[in-house]
């Protein structure tokens, strides 16, 4: 079995380039991974965490492979306490099979070595089968740790009847965002916003420098570099800046109640967000349906198409499973199977990793909610103009808490996003050297 050490050195969540090596983090894993011999007409029964409701998905699975049965057990979203779960049942040597990772996480568990080596199982062989670069957000040093599942390309969600009844143009570009959120705040007599600015969502944040160009962390041999105050990020946050200290713009935390509440009621006119929170409109705010369409994101430059990714995640085989290569089966199928792919866009799981002809899928329809709109165009060329370069370090989790701490202080009248983002690439830096890896900022 490889070294950590040889699978670390030059790992990246998108190439083989960022050092991991020679750091001071403990492996995780209390077992590691080892096949069981499969007795003769004996069932497996493998054990899958998720937050995402993929339970059709995994029935149909269960009645067409009696082999091997996979039951889905919920736990809290990511950073609510799932990743933590993971990382303690790693620790204990009692980890499912499987786990939902996204992508940004997947160098967190690879640090601690928590992820199992699905090469030596002929993940390989695969690959044909996903759209490359979310292939290559589970590889690492050449080796494939994950299978890709779906992932997030950002457009704009807008309520067309509210930008007809105020005579507001739907924005192309981020200047027009910002005149439209000054005519809609004026013309509705402050009733309503074109969106929210969620204070504690640092991966929502990231998609606009990502959008503009910006790269947050890069490595040059075997440091990481980490650049949030970039001239990109800081035309970005000063531009968010300015919404928010002219109160043209709701400061609202996405998902919760009241946002849900302001986009029934027509006090959020949009929102800029992945192309998974079409099921999260359509659930949470019901009475709208028909009133939405989705446009490209507003672009930095008058022309453009660039775009970004906000989400995704992959199927991950944890260290310690004593069945790999029906895990791998089974992941396999559940993000290119057909069927399992409807029943996944249903349940509103994002933009699958596989590769597919939209015309032949049930995203490629017009939809009722959305006026008849088959806005899934929308995304497929948004998922196509993504930067695809972009890149996640290995304490993600951690140092997008020190963002999402200091923007919360900037919502509630303190400071800038601008000096948020010089303070937080600080403790960025700090949050690597701490994993034992070189680190520095850029400027």
């Amino acid at each position: 079995m490889p070294t950590r050490r040889t699978l670390l050195v030059g790992a990246a969540a998108v190439a083989a380039a960022p050092a991991l090596a020679a750091c001071g983090e403990q492996a995780g894993a209390a077992r590691t991974t080892r096949q069981a011999p499969r007795s003769p007409g004996r069932r497996v029964d493998l054990v899958f965490w998720t937050w995402v409701p993929l339970q059709k998905a995994v029935a149909l699975w269960n009645r067409t492979h009696p082999d091997i049965h996979v039951t889905v057990q919920t736990v809290p979203a990511n950073t609510s306490g799932g990743y933590q779960k993971m990382h303690s049942s790693l620790k204990a040597g009692d980890p499912p099979d499987l786990a939902q990772v996204e992508y940004y996480a997947l160098p967190e568990f690879m640090l601690v070595s928590g992820l199992t080596d699905l090469t030596a199982y002929g993940a390989d062989k695969l690959k044909g089968s996903y759209v490359d670069w979310q292939w290559q957000q589970g590889v690492f040093a050449g080796r494939t740790y994950a299978l890709p599942q779906a992932s997030g390309p950002m457009g704009f969600f807008y309520r067309a009847d509210l930008f007809e009844r105020w005579d507001v143009e739907v924005p192309r570009t981020w200047d027009a965002f910002r005149t439209a959120a000054a005519q809609i705040r004026k013309r509705s007599g402050g009733a309503s916003r074109i969106s929210a600015f969620p204070p504690a969502n640092a991966q929502w944040f990231a998609s606009f420098p990502w959008q503009r160009g910006a790269h947050w962390v890069r490595t040059e041999g075997d440091t990481w570099i980490v650049d949030l105050a970039s001239p990109e990020s800081l035309e970005v946050a000063d531009f968010w800046d300015g919404l928010v200290r002219d109160g043209l713009i709701l400061p609202t935390q996405d998902a919760q109640s009241a946002f849900f509440k302001a986009l029934q009621t027509g006090q959020m006119a949009g929102w800029p967000g992945a192309q998974w929170y079409d099921a999260l409109i359509r659930g949470n705010a019901p009475g709208t349906k028909g009133k939405w369409r989705v446009a490209e994101l507003p672009q930095w430059e008058r022309g453009a198409h660039a775009s970004a990714n906000w989400g995704g995640s992959a199927t991950a085989i944890l260290q310690g499973t004593r069945h790999p290569a029906e895990a791998l089966r089974f992941a396999h199928w559940l993000n290119t199977d057909p069927d399992s792919i409807e029943l996944l866009v249903e349940a509103g799981y994002g933009w699958p990793a596989a590769e597919l002809d939209l015309a032949d899928s049930p995203l490629g329809e017009p939809s009722d909610f959305f006026g008849g709109q088959a806005y899934n165009e929308v995304f497929q060329i948004s998922d196509r103009n993504v930067d695809t370069t972009w890149r996640f370090g290995p304490t993600t989790t951690q140092s997008y808490a020190h963002i999402q701490d200091n923007i919360g202080r900037v919502v509630a009248g303190h400071g800038t996003i601008r000096d948020a983002l010089k303070d937080a690439e600080t403790k960025f830096v700090d949050d690597l050297k701490a994993k034992g890896l070189k680190a520095r900022s850029a400027r």
